[in-house]
């Protein structure tokens, strides 16, 4: 009896998506608290969080699923002065 793996089913590579996370300093102010309580309804990881000098913030997460980044892409742009968008990585 011969066995096969199959190395390409459909669950058998995981894909990692960026999302990106812009904001200004005065968006952050006002809305940081819920910014980090959007993050953690999310299974992701901070890959970097930047501060320029002027106070502006790039925050970027790696996460699995796909559905999951787009979520977190749409509901951090309906936060005023936030913006964000997402890539496969």
């Amino acid at each position: 009896m011969v066995y096969r793996l199959n190395l390409f089913q459909h669950n058998s590579y995981k894909y990692m998506w960026l999302v990106t996370i812009n904001c200004s300093t005065d968006a952050w102010k006002q809305s940081s608290a819920a910014f980090l309580a959007l993050v953690d309804k999310y299974q992701g990881t901070c890959a970097s969080s930047k501060k320029t000098p002027k106070g502006d913030r790039t925050m970027e997460y790696k996460i699995e699923d796909v559905a999951d980044a787009e979520a977190l892409t749409d509901e951090c742009q309906n936060l005023a002065g936030f913006t964000a968008e997402f890539a496969s990585l």
